[in-house]
């Protein structure tokens, strides 16, 4: 099983890892937009898609084709949390080396849409400041990390989900003997 999950695992995370090296500089030209978050998704989903053959390998190659929703999960929320760690190292060395700063155009947005929006100015003052300390939290590689890991962890606990109750398979009962 062991070998299994590190097997898919790593090749989830592998790619991952080119899909957003591949793709970074493409998608902050889009500058957070609606179509970045689309292909960055499709590339979480792509490379996710291993949970299903890792936990379906497991079922026909090594359970004899037989595999409960609980083992199928285990396997793929493994799997998943291998390939977040890649997705995570990718990119904090993405953001901290190639677009150190590139999130400040969000947050600006995110600060204007605050202050445009309806509310007591001492509201829109409380929305500003939120967003400003998150933006100096996400400069902390620490809790960038834990950001980034938040991103594609819930999409790919839906795929694992599925995944595990599709592949489920009950062993077939065995034939009883017919007496006379």
């Amino acid at each position: 099983m062991k070998k299994t999950i590190l097997t898919f695992g790593l090749i989830s995370g592998i790619i991952s890892s080119v899909l957003m090296f591949g793709t970074f500089r493409f998608l902050s030209n889009l500058n957070h937009g609606q179509t970045a978050l689309v292909i960055g998704y499709a590339n979480i989903v792509l490379a996710f898609l291993l949970v299903y053959f890792g936990i379906r390998s497991y079922r026909d190659n090594l359970a004899g084709g037989v595999i409960t929703f609980g083992r199928g999960f285990a396997i793929g929320i493994s799997i998943t949390l291998i390939s977040c760690v890649f997705y995570v190292v990718a990119w904090e060395i993405v953001y901290f080396n190639f677009m150190h700063g590139s999130m400040d155009t969000y947050f600006a947005r995110l600060i204007q849409q605050a202050q445009s929006s309806p509310g007591t100015p001492e509201a829109i003052q409380a929305k500003v400041a939120a967003i400003r300390h998150s933006q100096q939290l996400y400069e902390n590689p620490f809790v960038n990390a834990l950001y980034t890991f938040i991103e594609p962890f819930p999409v790919d606990v839906v795929i694992t989900l599925i995944s595990a109750a599709i592949l489920r398979k009950k062993p077939r009962a065995a034939a009883l003997p017919v007496t006379a």
